[in-house]
């Protein structure tokens, strides 16, 4: 069974830096291209980041020079370093299997990030 799970959320203040994770388990993790997506509040889900088994970045415009996805595939773990936040940037952010927009569904619960001072 593939599970997910994210964690690193929480309030910070724009301007400010968060690490998120994402615990993968129940599929090949090294071989999967991975993605990161988040749902602001009204709105759908949006697609962030992704990476690929080589190592092989892609950022949607919103998020390009501010946050860095990365892997350890030692420890199946995804991250997402996110630099320079902006109250626009709250939202729930989930992790996901699949590259681009290509991404399966996520069907985990996410992690709050919130944009504040």
């Amino acid at each position: 069974e593939v599970q997910l799970v994210e964690s690193g959320g929480g309030l910070v203040q724009p301007g400010g830096s968060l690490r998120l994770s994402c615990a993968a388990s129940g599929f090949s993790f090294s071989t999967s291209a991975m993605s990161w997506v988040r749902q602001a509040p009204g709105k759908g889900l949006e697609w962030l980041s992704s990476i690929n088994r080589d190592d092989i970045t892609n950022y949607a415009d919103s998020v390009k020079g501010r946050f860095t996805i990365s892997r350890d595939n030692a420890k199946k773990t995804l991250y997402l370093h996110m630099t320079r936040l902006k109250p626009d940037d709250t939202a729930v952010y989930y992790c996901a299997k699949g590259w681009g927009v290509y991404y399966t569904p996520p069907a985990s619960q996410g992690t709050q990030v919130t944009v504040s001072s």
